[in-house]
């Protein structure tokens, strides 16, 4: 858990309240989500100078230097975008969480970012309403950027690479544990689906030939319903440190695919797709384009992984759980199935 620094904190109560801070009285909480991170929720009362008491909620995010695959700089990415002009970029119904102080250690190459403590619903809270309205306005917010390409944006330099997601696909299937498995007469996963991973294999390079001909767009790359939060009436999207160059899509390829309400799956993905296309084009003319590739960027971006998942929760005389995520998986490969019809 990272040190609270007590001139920190006042400065940061400051900036959040609006007036000046003398000290505070708080107790911290361990927030789920920030893989790679320290993630605190601190709350408590702040004294002003005339002797009030004014309660707060605030996030503290610590992050400390490691080495994404492929993406070396991407743990002090939400730094540098909070240090820049980006913030101005985003709509009053379409937003990330407000900072308040952002700092780096050189020394122990730590970043500490203090921000908004977002309440509203997330996760499998979400309602399918939620998940089309979310994808409109991910559309919206990429389709104003591409077409009105902002000084700011293009100042900003440590974004992930336009290849990211062909290069993770790459080097998961270069990974013989998942690859092979799914070829074996030891496989355990239905055929069908093992074929339907099969299939994108072979047609790999037919597929990113088809994809690098939409539009390069900044995508979020971690938008899964844990980053997202609904309230007010406002999308809140949470953690972009992966955030980069990508293709039309990819986004609404993890909304769908990374953990989503499995019994929605098929649902969501005739909803947010148009929905999404629908907030792009109040922008950009993308009338031309007839293939979004998105049922293909699903498998390339979840396929081995589930089959990954899958292997780890052991064979199927492990215990009930075990065999509870096992089944999840096969259901979630047989929904993605379900989508190509």
């Amino acid at each position: 858990m990272s040190e609270i620094k007590a001139e920190t904190l006042t400065q940061v109560l400051s900036n959040r309240l609006g007036t000046i801070i003398n000290s505070a009285d708080f107790q911290t909480k361990s927030l789920h989500g920030g893989t790679v991170g320290d993630v605190q929720l601190i709350a408590g009362n702040a004294k002003t100078t005339d002797g009030g008491n004014l309660p707060f909620k605030i996030v503290l995010k610590t992050q400390k230097k490691w080495e994404r695959y492929g993406d070396p700089d991407s743990w002090r990415r939400e730094y540098d975008f909070y240090k820049s002009n980006f913030g101005v970029l985003f709509s009053e119904s379409f937003r990330w969480p407000e900072c308040y102080h952002a700092e780096m250690n050189e020394e122990q190459n730590e970043t500490q970012i203090w921000m908004e403590y977002i309440d509203g619903l997330s996760g499998s809270d979400l309602t399918g309403d939620m998940y089309e309205r979310a994808a409109e306005e991910l559309g919206r917010f990429q389709g104003k950027l591409f077409a009105e390409q902002p000084v700011v944006l293009q100042s900003l330099t440590n974004l992930s690479n336009v290849n990211y997601m062909k290069n993770f696909y790459l080097h998961y299937r270069s990974w013989n544990r998942v690859y092979d498995y799914i070829r074996s007469d030891d496989c355990e996963i239905p055929k069908h689906l093992c074929n339907m991973l099969i299939d994108i294999d072979e047609k790999a390079d037919e597929i990113f030939n088809r994809i690098e001909k939409l539009p390069i767009v900044l995508c979020h790359r971690d938008f899964w319903v844990a980053n997202l939060f609904y309230s007010d009436g406002k999308t809140i999207l949470l953690d972009w440190d992966t955030a980069g160059w990508g293709y039309l899509g990819e986004d609404i390829a993890s909304l769908i695919g990374d953990e989503a309400d499995m019994e929605h799956m098929v649902e969501y993905y005739h909803r947010c797709i148009p929905a999404y296309y629908k907030g792009f084009s109040e922008f950009a003319d993308i009338s031309h384009l007839s293939d979004n590739c998105i049922y293909e960027m699903i498998l390339l971006l979840f396929g081995y992984r589930l089959v990954e998942w899958y292997m780890d929760a052991g064979p199927g005389n492990q215990p009930q759980e075990q065999n509870d995520e096992r089944t999840l998986h096969i259901h979630i490969l047989q929904k993605i199935h379900e989508m190509r019809n």
